[in-house]
């Protein structure tokens, strides 16, 4: 299946072992993207959508719409952070009954920083057996279990935090991804660095100022990275993210520039406090629970 006539500056990929066809540029619901311009990024090309973090209710009626439209060419993803095997269907249940589908593409076990327990795996393979889930993926912030999770084909693709400020997956986790034919799809998360990357407090004084859409094509001009997940949250912000798909990879100036921004960001950082997102983060991180993701949110690290 094609994504459509648009973003064909970076092309159309498949998402490793999912078999999906799938637009470089994906969206994440957390962050409040009416369900029309879901819609209206579904008809320019978007054919990647993670109902994450935060199931946004007008997001997943654009979702809905979008799987009304065209289920075949939309790939629909969401999260678990289920502890407790049995909590997790009746998340995906859920999830299936808000967007009107018999099935999701892709499953995200999310936030394991160690091998899940095999009841999880267990859990989500038996919803794979019934057709509700199509493939599975894993997220994960501790980058040396990325070998494992690599190699391990119950995985179809792996979710990185992957951007100018934490480039460490270029050394720790795209080596470990494979040959083409066999390798698990890479989908980059954070691109942004949850917002520290556009911040001009953080900018080099002698560096121009990245917007969202630097970031996007940064994680995606690394030719491992198949999707990166984007958090506009207005129709404005999806218009510059568009953009800059159609814009295409960076330079090998642009790369540079990006990795200089990166680099002051992450060092600068690391001598202020969290706030913000990531302060919100390591409240998540905090908690305990059957659906909680108990991990402490890593540090500032490369």
């Amino acid at each position: 299946a094609s994504i459509g006539p648009h973003m064909t500056a970076f092309g159309e990929r498949t998402l490793g072992r999912t078999g999906r066809v799938v637009s470089p540029l994906g969206l994440g619901s957390s962050y409040g993207l009416p369900g029309k311009d879901v819609e209206r990024a579904f008809d320019r090309g978007v054919s990647f959508f993670l109902w994450g973090s935060r199931r946004r209710g007008d997001f997943g009626k654009g979702l809905r719409e979008v799987a009304r439209k065209d289920r075949a060419r939309a790939t629909i993803a969401i999260q678990t952070y289920a502890r407790a095997a049995w909590a997790m269907p009746f998340s995906v249940d859920s999830a299936l009954r808000a967007l009107g589908t018999d099935y999701v593409d892709v499953l995200c076990l999310a936030w394991w920083s160690t091998l899940p327990p095999q009841r999880i795996i267990d859990r989500a393979l038996a919803l794979q057996a019934k057709g509700k889930v199509r493939s599975l993926m894993v997220s994960c912030h501790a980058r040396p279990m990325f070998e494992s999770f690599a190699g391990d084909a119950r995985y179809d693709a792996l979710m990185v935090r992957y951007n100018a400020a934490h480039p460490g997956p270029e050394r720790d986790v795209f080596p470990h991804i494979g040959p083409e034919a066999q390798r698990p799809g890479v989908v980059a998360f954070t691109a942004t660095r949850w917002g520290t990357l556009l911040d001009p407090r953080y900018t080099p004084a002698s560096e121009p100022r990245p917007a969202a859409g630097d970031c996007y094509r940064f994680a995606l001009s690394n030719p491992t990275v198949d999707v990166c997940l984007s958090g506009p949250k207005n129709g404005e912000e999806l218009d510059h993210a568009l953009d800059a798909m159609d814009r295409g990879p960076m330079t090998e100036d642009e790369i540079a520039w990006m990795r200089r921004v990166g680099a002051h960001v992450r060092t600068t950082t690391k001598t202020q406090p969290r706030g913000g997102a990531m302060a919100l983060l390591d409240r998540i991180a905090s908690w305990n629970g059957p659906c909680s993701s108990a991990p402490r949110l890593p540090p500032a690290t490369a």
